[in-house]
């Protein structure tokens, strides 16, 4: 499948900034699934100094922005070519060592919600015991927008039963990592049936697994990915895949009030 994709984000500040430095991570990888045939980013009121691939084999642009703007856009498209590999990306590669995906993090490190529904899964490290999980997870926490945010724990999300597939996925990976199974945080793109503009990208996780490697799955659809998903980056937890991350300051001392607008089409 040929999937076209289109991320515009938009930063409106409340005075213009003296200095500013954003990573970006918003280009796919050429992986298991997938091959990107075309892919560039414009940056209106900033400019790449550099782009190199971090320990996750994934792509960052390092951007600076001009000084004394108070508008930001950056626009990343391309097409990416896709096809349906039941989730399974194989072996582990990267610089980072597998044992690190069994690292708990601030965003997943389990607290008694999440030792409780370990104890009632007993996870083990099947395929059909990671789909057993994702039900468990998606039958504890409905998918409910605007109740969570970015610094929204695994533990916080399931103690309240309302998320976003950024909560459904903490929560995967916080229970995988409780029973030793190394596991990954996924960013990426996901084509939608009838609706092809969207307010945000789509996340996922991926075990794994002894007899497999790597491979995905999408606890907010209750299914591994197919070839109407594209991956951009993995890590530990969301702070390691984020589309954009940096620090900025105002010109004008104080507080630097943001305005995000967030655009993104996905369609074959």
């Amino acid at each position: 499948m040929l999937l076209t994709i289109s991320h515009v984000t938009e930063y409106l500040y409340s005075n213009p900034v003296s200095y500013a430095l954003q990573q970006l991570r918003l280009t796919p990888k050429s992986r298991a699934g997938q091959t990107v045939k075309e892919w560039n980013t414009q940056i209106s009121g900033g400019t790449v100094n550099l782009s190199y691939e971090d320990h996750n084999n994934n792509r960052v642009d390092l951007v600076e922005i001009e000084p004394d703007v108070s508008r930001v856009e950056i626009r990343s498209n391309g097409q990416v070519e896709t096809s349906d590999t039941s989730g399974i990306i194989g072996s582990h590669g990267g610089f980072a060592p597998l044992w690190m995906f069994e690292r708990s993090t601030d965003l997943t490190a389990p607290g008694p919600h999440i030792r409780k529904l370990a104890r009632e899964i007993k996870l083990d490290e099947t395929v059909e015991g990671m789909h057993a999980l994702s039900a468990a997870i998606l039958g504890n926490v409905d998918y409910e927008t605007a109740t969570t945010h970015s610094a929204t724990t695994a533990e916080q999300a399931l103690a309240l039963g309302t998320g976003v597939c950024q909560d459904h996925t903490h929560i995967f990976i916080s229970v995988c990592r409780l029973a030793g199974i190394p596991a990954r945080y996924v960013s990426g793109y996901l084509l939608m049936e009838g609706q092809t503009d969207q307010v945000a990208s789509h996340a996922w996780a991926e075990a794994h697994l002894p007899a497999l490697g790597w491979v995905g799955f999408d606890v907010s659809n209750g299914i591994s990915p197919d070839e109407r998903y594209v991956r951009v980056a993995t890590g530990l937890d969301y702070r390691d895949v984020a589309p954009i991350r940096g620090v900025r300051f105002g010109s004008q001392g104080g507080n630097l009030d943001e305005t995000l607008v967030v655009s993104i089409r996905v369609e074959q």
